[in-house]
Formats: structure tokens, sequence, C-alpha cells
């Protein structure tokens, strides 16, 4: 079993950068986001939604702004300190957690769940398995939905990865095509980086199985790149891709050891 410690980039790249997290521009749309989940998921006033890789809050506080009972899952401390902040600011109530993705563990007791801007979702440690890691968050947050709950992910696109990257890139350690996963060395404002940290980015046919072998029953796919939300199709450079569906019930036994980086 991997430990914090083998996720020590992601945590620390997150809690110096939590107090200028909002400054990126993806962060803009929230209101328009906010008012996207609550057509989709079909949320009303008393829902309980978990929101998986919750940052610095802006999606839990607007929704519990509208009357929605929000838990907020991160394993950052700072990014967490400041979405208290935030409520506090904002004036409304939610429940935060601290922990690895993989490894909280709630009553299935939620109407909805979100998983936003690659929130934990193939944000590898340097023990994670690339198919490992995935999995094992959406086996906790079906675990904590109830039956026929939605959901919305959003993941990166492995086909914008793809065509970024080149067989230099592969050779020098930058892209793995087996996993799908990027090595960069990241400096954001308030870092005390650079950081070497990898993004693992997924393709549809196999999130579809990622899902069901969770329980999860996807959908749809769409478009997914924040601030361009919408029930379109994927375009190949975009950043982002979005998972809808519904927690099915049994889940399914992956067909094949998973795969295990060296």
């Amino acid at each position: 079993m991997n430990t914090e410690a083998d996720h020590v980039g992601w945590p620390d790249f997150f809690n110096s950068h939590a107090p200028h997290y909002e400054e990126n521009c993806f962060t803009k749309n929230t209101l328009a986001e906010a008012d996207f989940l609550a057509d989709i998921l079909r949320l009303s006033p008393g829902m309980a939604v978990l929101d998986v890789g919750c940052g610095t809050g802006r999606h839990s506080i607007e929704l519990a702004r509208r009357g929605l009972r929000m838990t907020g899952i991160d394993i950052s401390r700072g990014m967490l300190d400041e979405a208290r902040r935030n409520a506090r600011k904002a004036g409304v109530e939610a429940t935060w957690i601290e922990s690895d993705a993989q490894r909280f563990s709630l009553p299935a007791a939620f109407d909805a769940a979100i998983c936003l801007c690659e929130g934990s979702f193939g944000l590898l440690g340097s023990a994670d398995d690339p198919i490992g890691q995935p999995l094992a968050i959406l086996r906790n947050v079906a675990a904590a939905l109830k039956d026929n709950a939605p959901f919305v992910f959003t993941v990166l696109n492995a086909c914008a990865l793809i065509r970024k990257h080149s067989d230099a890139a592969v050779q020098e350690g930058l892209f793995d095509p087996l996993a799908l996963a990027e090595v960069s060395e990241c400096q954001a404002p308030g870092n005390t980086g650079p950081h070497r940290l990898t993004e693992r980015a997924f393709v549809p046919t196999e999130l579809v199985l990622l899902f069901a072998w969770a329980g999860l029953e996807v959908t749809h796919i769409w478009g997914g790149t924040a601030g361009d939300w919408g029930k379109r199709p994927i375009a190949l450079d975009e950043i982002e891709i979005m998972v809808v569906g519904r927690k099915k019930g049994q889940a399914l036994q992956p067909p094949y050891a998973l795969y295990k980086r060296k």
C-alpha cells in the first residue's frame, strides 16, 4: 500500500499554491459551471453532494449557496484552509475532509458526486499504479453514492497529450505512452518548487471500463475543458474530457492484472 509520502509532490505543490489558486484563468466560470452541474445532476436544495478534490471549494461553496449540503475532500491542507476561509466569507456551511481520494471512506449517503479539474483523478504519486489510482478513487466515490445517484468528472484528455508529445519526449522520460502520463516540472505563483509531478490522461473507451469496474455507468462523454463545458463532442486538442453517469450497482472485476510502472 502506498502512503501519504508517495504523494508528497502534489500536496506540497497545492499547499504552497493554494492562496493563488483562484488567480488561474480556469477558475473564472464558477457560476456558469454551477448552473451546468445543477442541470445535469438535477440538483435541488437539501441534496447531499460529494466534491472530490474540492480544492479551494469554489464549486462546493456556490452549490452550498443554492441550498445543497456539500462535503469536500482534498489531500491539501492549504487548499482546505482556503476553502474554509472562502466559505466563511460567503456565509455558507460545508464539511471539509483532508484525505487522499484513494483512501476516504464515507457511507452511501450522497445524492450526487463531482470531481472537477482533475480533482485528484490521475494526479499520480511516485508509487501509484496508473490504473489502480483512478480505480481506487472511483470505488470510493461509488461506495459513497446512493443507488442511481449521478456524477460528473472532468479528466485530462489523452488525445491532446499524445498530440502534444514526440518520441523524443518519451526517450527523455517526459511522456509515458503506456501509462498515458506526463512528467513535468511545475512552478506556479506561491510555489516553493519546481515540483516534479506526474499527471495521467485518459481516452473515452478506458474511462467507460474504469467506471464500470467501480460500479458506475457512464451515460455521456463530452468536451469538458474548464470555461467551455457543454453537451458537445470532444475536441482532439482540448485539455479535458467530461464524464457523466450514475451509480449502477455491483462493480465489475478487472479482467487482467493492473499495469505496473517500472
